[in-house]
């Protein structure tokens, strides 16, 4: 595949994205402030953190601020999980006024907490449920739909082609495979494998939707290989854009042809001060600066000589602190 065609547009349903390299959603992580920076950084396209349908219906404040847009936010899809159908009427009409540009549901998760209640990976043993999950929402609005899930609940139950097939079965307009079993959860390694075997299924049966492909992609490099391996029509960026939102335009040039940008020390600490004041705008400071201890952590990842700035920045609760204990990062 000639490297110049694998940085493209994508459709999804009624969407059209500039591009194909996204931020995935993640539970603790995509927040507004990250989402923020990740798309400044070239994702182009996001997804919230995962909402309860039930708490929608409830009309949870806390669950109703998760839907909230990025001031950047031109296109964002929101990710849904819920373990049946009882609330998702009444959700939708919660989640209806944000406008999202896609709906995606959550397949995927394997945390107990989650998977207890039926949802997330736990779906993935009722492929009827996405069915009607799925008409569900298309009946009730006219979002795109998009769902996100994994190879099977283990090895033993390997079903992602009938899942598919379900999601399909309800109108689903992309769908994207995390391409682990639930048993696996985030150990070594993804099977890319699967997400080939999903591209061909989809084309043999005639459906125009893209794929989409997660897991196992921790460098910019690694995009164009899934994308050249599988041929996938896109890929999510997870755990990799963690203290790394230069993966986006990384990830970007190396698809167009292009030598990436190296990411100096200098772009790291800029990158954290900005990253911080977007979660004291969003938080206030005190909330912001507990919030930005493990991101920050996760920026100087790697970096040599900086554990003296990590225990600095654990105790950190003031912009000042923060401040001053990375200015030694200035000398690296």
């Amino acid at each position: 595949m000639n490297r110049k065609h694998l940085y493209h547009p994508v459709t999804i349903g009624s969407t059209t994205l500039g591009g194909n390299v996204f931020l995935a959603p993640l539970a603790g992580y995509t927040d507004i402030p990250f989402r923020t920076l990740c798309i400044e950084a070239g994702a182009d396209f996001t997804f919230t953190e995962m909402v309860s349908a039930e708490g929608l219906a409830r009309e949870g404040e806390k669950t109703l601020a998760l839907m909230d847009r990025a001031p950047n936010e031109r296109q964002y899809a929101v990710q849904l999980f819920m373990g049946n159908t009882e609330s998702l009427k009444e959700a939708l009409a919660q989640l209806q006024p944000y406008q999202p540009e896609v709906i995606d549901i959550n397949c995927g998760c394997p945390v107990p907490k989650v998977t207890k209640t039926g949802a997330g990976s736990a779906m993935m043993k009722q492929p009827k449920l996405i069915t009607e999950v799925v008409r569900t929402i298309t009946d009730e609005t006219d979002i795109p739909v998009s769902v996100k899930f994994r190879t099977g609940w283990d090895a033993q139950s390997e079903n992602f082609l009938e899942f598919a097939q379900a999601a399909l079965d309800g109108g689903a307009s992309a769908l994207t495979l995390h391409a682990r079993t639930r048993s696996q959860g985030y150990a070594p390694f993804a099977d890319w494998s699967k997400l080939t075997e999903l591209k061909q299924y989809t084309l043999q049966h005639n459906y125009q939707v893209p794929i989409f492909g997660s897991g196992d992609l921790f460098k910019a490099e690694d995009a164009k290989r899934m994308l050249e391996e599988t041929g996938i029509d896109g890929v999510m960026f997870a755990r990799g854009s963690i203290g790394n939102p230069f993966i986006f335009s990384q990830a970007k040039a190396i698809l167009q042809g292009r030598d990436p940008e190296p990411i100096t020390v200098e772009m790291r600490r800029v990158a954290i001060l900005r990253h911080l004041d977007l979660m004291i705008d969003t938080f206030g400071e005190t909330t912001a600066c507990t919030l930005m201890r493990k991101h920050t952590c996760s920026y100087l990842k790697g970096i040599p000589n900086t554990s003296t700035i990590k225990q600095a920045v654990v105790h950190a609760s003031r912009r000042e602190q923060y401040l001053e204990a990375l200015s030694p990062l200035v000398d690296l």
